[in-house]
């Protein structure tokens, strides 16, 4: 993490002030929340527009902060304390994380993606890890407040940063890759999230694009090659940079051969080496973020035939694709950290075909953020189910309840389940749970379906 001396800090975000008498003070790592400061730390107080952070600016400091930013036009700053004026703190913070970027001696990658960039990030990491000191962003510090903290938390001696670069709206993954400088990025695909804010997939894929404007001259960029909307602008960008692309079809860069999906994972073959890889994460779609992974790798000197190590330790964040069992001893796919019509598809293909269970139950939930098609995207998800291979159905939430209308046409009004009280559900589905059942659990981040999975679990 970062550490410098006060007098350092203030030239890097350009304060009115050097931090006298308190300029030699050592900060060492940055805090925006005063319940979490750590000794040494610096404090950086929002003002927003229902509380202000610079109320907790004395208690930080008592609580071992070294020191900590002012915003100039919040009054009466405490002259005792440690403090250095800035303009605005936020941008502060990121000016902060910018320019200790341009002092570290470290390799970046930055990952984007409608769908799997958190699962490529953790690959990419796990896989980087066998050779490099690697650190990685952690939870959801993807955006213009995470993403400079997780650079400020990078230590000297780190060798690869894998940052993950999320977005809402147009400009925002532009801003995270200029800060961040690049020397690979991945575009793992292009999906139906932010619809509502970007109005077109093609619009998505513009956004997406910019991560280029941050990629150094000459880096790597690994795109998903079997995505039109990436393939037609990558030459419109005319960026001075390699490309490299994965996918299922053969024209791609990477691709796979031979693809066996297991109890808990994937073993599978690639065109670039005779290697058998096993990967211990559940879908075959995953296959294709680990593709995007093993480019990234590739290009930082690791042998294909290296990977299986990295691959085989991999540490997925909570609630992708986790394999958890409940208390009746069913075994539960907590998917339920995120969802759009493509996540949701891959997820219950991925349920569909998986073979041992006697029963299998689907519980999805609403997909937000689609625009104004979002009733008729839920509604394609529930025309899609095979009568076959799903044999219960129980949704939640307004949205959810039209995947259930279209379902029944498929699976009949007996197999289907529609709720939006959560507890109710819960009830109902505990009726229909024995020790050979195999449940997914899904929706977007909003409507909280890992409380589903906790009360599964509870004896």
């Amino acid at each position: 993490m970062i550490i410098r001396s006060l007098q350092q800090v203030a030239e890097m975000v350009s304060a009115q002030n050097d931090g006298s008498p308190f300029a030699e003070k050592i900060i060492t790592g940055v805090s925006i929340d005063s319940r979490k400061i750590e000794n040494g730390n610096l404090f950086i107080p929002f003002k927003g527009e229902v509380s202000d952070g610079h109320k907790y600016v004395e208690e930080s400091i008592s609580k071992g902060a070294a020191a900590a930013l002012w915003q100039k036009d919040v009054p009466n700053p405490p002259t005792h304390l440690p403090i250095l004026i800035v303009d605005n703190c936020l941008v502060a913070l990121q000016e902060l994380a910018r320019n200790y970027r341009k002092q570290l001696n470290v390799k970046v990658v930055g990952i984007t993606g409608s769908n799997g960039k958190t699962t490529t990030k953790d690959m990419t990491a796990g896989i980087l890890a066998t050779n490099y000191k690697v650190q990685k962003t952690e939870g959801n510090y993807n955006n213009h407040i995470g993403l400079p903290l997780t650079v400020l938390g990078l230590h000297e001696d780190t060798e690869i940063a894998v940052l993950e670069m999320g977005m809402s709206g147009r400009g925002e993954i532009e801003f995270l890759t200029k800060l961040a400088c690049p020397d690979a990025v991945v575009i793992t695909n292009i999906g139906e999230s932010h619809l509502l804010d970007l109005g077109s997939r093609e619009g998505i894929a513009e956004a997406k694009l910019e991560i280029l404007q941050g990629l150094k001259e000459g880096g790597l960029a690994v795109l998903h090659g079997d995505e039109p909307l990436l393939m037609e602008r990558i030459q419109q960008h005319k960026v001075n940079v390699r490309v490299k692309t994965f996918g299922r079809n053969e024209t791609n860069d990477l691709y796979p051969t031979d693809i066996t999906q297991l109890e808990n994972g994937n073993r599978f073959k690639i065109n670039a080496s005779k290697t058998t890889f096993e990967l211990p994460v559940l879908g075959t779609h995953n296959i294709l973020n680990a593709l995007a992974s093993m480019l990234i790798a590739n290009y930082f000197s690791i042998p294909f035939e290296k990977m299986n190590e990295g691959l085989a330790g991999i540490k997925l964040t909570n609630m992708r694709m986790e394999l958890v069992e409940g208390d009746q001893g069913e075994k539960i796919i907590n998917d339920a950290y995120n969802a759009s019509p493509t996540s949701m598809m891959a997820a219950i293909e991925l349920v569909s075909n998986l073979k041992g269970y006697d029963r299998k139950i689907l519980v999805l939930g609403d997909m937000l953020e689609l625009g104004p098609e979002q009733e008729q995207y839920h509604q394609q998800i529930g025309t899609t189910l095979n009568r076959d291979k799903v044999d219960l159905l129980f949704t939640y939430g307004n949205l959810g309840g039209h995947i259930a209308k279209s379902a029944r046409t498929v699976l009949g009004e007996e197999r289907v389940f529609a709720f939006t009280e959560k507890a109710s559900l819960i009830q109902e589905l505990k009726r229909h749970v024995n020790k050979n059942t195999l449940i997914l659990v899904k929706a977007s981040r909003g409507m909280k379906l890992e409380e589903i999975v906790t009360a599964l679990q509870k004896k």
